[in-house]
């Protein structure tokens, strides 16, 4: 395993993905996001039809033009399956569009109101559309990766990991196109629903039950089909995962076994432990390293190496697209997630 650390200033690292923690409370409306740099923004495209409603992805483009098909890069929310939205995406998204890519933020059907197999259909249906599609945006259906975190991170998995013999497609529409995609970055979920079971904390056991119980009962072989770590093969995408060491929602175990069947399997794979990370890598106990910074660098390194696109410019703040932090309504919409979460979650003081 590669272990990587850095000696870091950590002051933004709560940030990361703050707004994407397994099963955290629903505790206000989503801000806008702001246009992700100059580039054109299509908003609210219907993508598929899941349980007879229309599910919806934006799409954000780079400032500069391309002159032959941009590889697209696919935001998973996290949020338990049970809550979370398109409209929030993360650092990552400005990093990844700085340097080339379509970002593609999706939306897709939530528990309670829909139950497994809902979301992975959902996402699945988003990579089919985007090949169907590639003409009409300029993409290329060849170069598609994904990334999410916590339950976001698991569909992300299930993603790379899966095909159309899993029987996860649905009904959703474009059954003549392939769901797969190329590369993948996990953060930190879960990937052995069965072991999560005896591992995770009630709060866990409870949203595993109103996600994927049955009369009051959690179905071991549901759990194991809806398990990541049950499809690993040696046709797999690169993975990139990370993974906080005290994540008190989804343990380091589940990371680590995912790690350990992707190496065992010849796929290309990289487990990143960030020290004193919590669930969303919130501090806990100290700094967290690597910080949020060089997160997102890894993150869009790691895309680059697999799905390169057309002009790299490795950094955040491409010519006409500002700095994360310089995105006002995307910074303050974190901040109040953190803030919200301090006093619901683990009891942890805001930063």
């Amino acid at each position: 395993m590669t272990t990587l650390s850095w000696r870091l200033p950590v002051a933004l690292a709560a940030a990361l993905l703050a707004g994407s923690l397994l099963a955290g409370p629903a505790t206000r409306a989503a801000a806008p996001p702001p246009d992700l740099g100059a580039g054109r923004v299509a908003r609210n495209l219907t993508y598929c039809t899941g349980g007879g409603q229309p599910l919806t992805m934006d799409l954000y483009f780079p400032s500069r033009a391309a002159a032959i098909p941009m590889p697209v890069v696919v935001f998973v929310h996290g949020g338990g399956w049970e809550i979370g939205d398109k409209d929030t995406p993360d650092e990552i998204a400005p990093e990844m569009i700085g340097r080339g890519y379509v970002v593609a933020a999706i939306n897709y059907r939530l528990a309670p109101a829909w139950r497994w197999p809902a979301p992975i259909e959902d996402v699945k249906c988003a990579i089919r559309y985007l090949r169907a599609e590639a003409g009409t945006y300029h993409l290329d259906p060849d170069r598609i990766g994904v990334w999410g975190s916590s339950a976001g991170g698991h569909l992300a998995a299930l993603l790379g990991l899966t095909d159309s013999r899993a029987g996860f497609d649905g009904q959703g529409g474009y059954a003549d196109q392939s769901s797969r995609v190329q590369a993948v970055v996990d953060l930190y979920g879960p990937t052995d629903l069965p072991a999560l079971t005896q591992t995770g904390s009630d709060r866990m056991l409870e949203t595993l039950q109103r996600v994927f119980g049955a009369g009051g009962k959690l179905p071991a072989a549901l759990l194991r089909q809806a398990s990541p770590v049950t499809y690993v093969s040696g046709d797999a995408p690169p993975f990139l995962i990370l993974q906080g060491d005290k994540d008190t929602m989804v343990p380091a175990s589940q990371s680590a076994e995912l790690y350990r069947r992707l190496q065992a399997a010849g796929v290309p794979a990289t487990l990143v432990v960030v020290r004193n990370g919590d669930h969303g890598f919130v501090p806990a106990g100290g700094p967290v390293s690597p910080s949020q910074a060089e997160r997102t660098r890894l993150i869009g390194d790691f895309f680059d190496r697999y799905l390169p696109a057309p002009t790299t410019a490795h950094s955040a703040a491409a010519p006409g697209l500002p700095p994360f932090w310089a995105l006002p309504d995307l910074a303050q919409t974190i901040r109040d997630r953190i803030r919200d979460l301090a006093s619901a979650y683990h009891g942890m003081p805001a930063r």
